[in-house]
């Protein structure tokens, strides 16, 4: 990627959080956005201040930023749920964040644009049904290991089985 060398990044949010950590144990993590030095490819980024002398309580002296590509972490997030053909054809599968923005879609409408409500009355996970019919079940992310995470759910959400007769 040479369109990256000697882009000021400086302005960016994520630059700003990871500069202001108290020390060098502590890092910043960006919402999932495209990143225009980068072919406007979608990234998570992860950043954490450079220190002087690499002292984990040294004075900031510089960030070093990680963007991971999103799409194929999303692909894979989003073709790991196993349902049956059937189900798949009136399902849409997502991965949305905590203010529930799309990140990632089965059908891939809405990425990184729109959002959804849910109401998850302060649970991890659960599942409604609409009058038409419709079925939504989410689950919260738990994290990795110490991480805990950012509050993103999993998320299904199916149109009613038709029988027989189309209905």
């Amino acid at each position: 990627y040479p369109s990256v060398r000697g882009v000021d990044v400086s302005r960016e949010r994520w630059f700003n959080q990871a500069m202001a950590q108290s020390s060098g144990n502590d890092y910043a993590v960006a919402d999932v956005d495209r990143c225009l030095p980068l072919r406007d490819a979608p990234v998570a980024t992860y950043a954490t201040a450079v220190r002087e002398n690499g002292e984990t309580f040294g004075a900031p002296i510089g960030v070093l930023g990680i963007h991971f590509d999103w799409e194929p972490q999303a692909k894979a997030v989003i073709e790991g749920v196993r349902l049956s053909s059937e189900e798949a054809q009136r399902s849409r599968v997502l991965l949305v964040d905590a203010r529930g923005r799309v990140l990632a879609s089965s059908d891939r409408r809405g990425e990184l644009t729109e959002r959804i409500e849910m109401a998850t009355e302060g649970k991890r996970c659960g599942v409604s049904h609409s009058k038409d019919g419709r079925t939504t079940a989410f689950h919260l992310t738990p994290g990795y290991e110490t991480y805990r995470g950012l509050e993103w759910a999993g998320v299904i959400m199916q149109e009613a089985a038709k029988n027989a007769d189309g209905r």
